[in-house]
């Protein structure tokens, strides 16, 4: 890591937000650099195919196109750069590089289908800025944003969804571990909020990993409730909130289907260990819109998360799978080192769902 990157990570740990927005990169820089121990994950028991793999990188937190023909993915070269990369869906070739900043990882969205919009402190300050999808013309800053906001995303009306994240003694919010938890902030709690165009905020839950329905009128998210945390639903204006999930294990990372009838989302519920969460199984799950049919669409040792729903049912996810050798000459890859990468599979049909 650079000694401007290191600064830069040192910094950010004044205030809350940038232990959450920056935390997310220092996060992914640190700990992947590092590399993980223990033993390799066992054969994928489902049928998760391999979309993104390039030499010495980690790709993560997916976002698909609402024409489902490109992917938005935070890549992580050689443990010591960050960017935010456009890629082909189908094959996950690289196209271009939508922005280098930092505090873009996790934040970055589709506006529309041919631009994006991301976090920055290219201003100086903190900011919701937007620009084309394919890193070309002018970069536009659309909103600003205190620096206790992380996780925002643009509203039709010019507003913000964002996550304030708040000093808090006790939370039921654990301490982010490394890059593949965006849910919680250490030694703090976090809202739900609005920042309308005018700028005035307003606090809708407790919570974080808002997700906005396709119709603009809902917010899926994930609220702590002590060692477990739970999803719910709410209205855009924090009105008629509905819990969509119950158990003891952690649902979280919820992303809704085009359609808007499923919430997909990341849980350790098939193998929850609530006293060491880093140690459960992680994978990608569906319930639909009225809390039924709890479906299970991955299963394996390795960690999935962060799904993202394409148009016609793929499901897109990181993971830190094995790849083996046929996966990697298929990307013209001798060898893969272990790391996260993009997966895809199929939405099932929900015939062996949990109610």
């Amino acid at each position: 890591m650079t000694m401007t990157m290191r600064m830069m990570l040192a910094a950010g740990c004044m205030l809350a937000v940038f232990a959450s927005g920056q935390a997310q990169a220092a996060n992914l820089l640190d700990w992947l650099a590092a590399g993980r121990s223990g033993t390799q994950p066992a054969a994928p028991a489902d049928a998760a195919r391999l979309v993104t793999l390039e030499p010495d990188e980690n790709e993560m937190y997916p976002e698909v196109s609402p024409d489902g023909k490109h992917l938005l993915a935070a890549v992580v070269h050689g443990g010591k750069q960050v960017w935010v990369s456009r890629r082909l869906a189908e094959n996950g070739d690289p196209l271009n590089v939508v922005t280098d900043d930092a505090r873009a990882v996790g934040s970055v969205r589709w506006h529309g289908a041919g631009a994006v919009s991301f976090l920055s402190l290219r201003a100086g300050s903190p900011g919701l800025w937007t620009r084309a999808a394919d890193g070309k013309g002018l970069v536009r800053r659309v909103a600003e944003l205190t620096p206790d906001l992380a996780q925002p995303q643009l509203l039709a009306d010019g507003g913000v969804l964002a996550v304030r994240v708040r000093p808090a003694a006790r939370s039921g919010a654990r301490g982010a571990s490394d890059g593949f938890d965006n849910w919680s902030f250490a030694g703090a709690g976090s809202d739900i909020v609005r920042v309308e165009a005018s700028g005035s905020a307003h606090v809708l839950a407790q919570g974080a990993n808002p997700a906005l329905s396709p119709d603009g009128q809902w917010i899926a998210f994930t609220m702590a409730a002590g060692r477990s945390r739970h999803l719910f639903l709410m209205r855009i204006d924090g009105g008629s909130l509905m819990q969509l999930t119950d158990a003891r294990s952690i649902d979280v990372q919820p992303a809704w289907s085009p359609d808007g009838r499923w919430i997909v989302f990341t849980s350790n519920r098939a193998d929850a260990d609530m006293r060491h969460p880093g140690k459960g199984n992680w994978d990608i799950w569906a319930v639909d819109r009225e809390g039924r049919n709890l479906t299970q669409l991955t299963r394996d040792a390795a960690r999935d998360g962060a799904p993202s729903v394409a148009p016609d049912g793929t499901v897109y996810f990181h993971s830190e799978r094995e790849i083996g050798k046929p996966e990697a000459e298929a990307h013209q890859i001798r060898r893969a080192t272990r790391g996260f990468h993009v997966w895809r599979v199929a939405f099932p049909a929900p015939e062996n769902a949990a109610h």
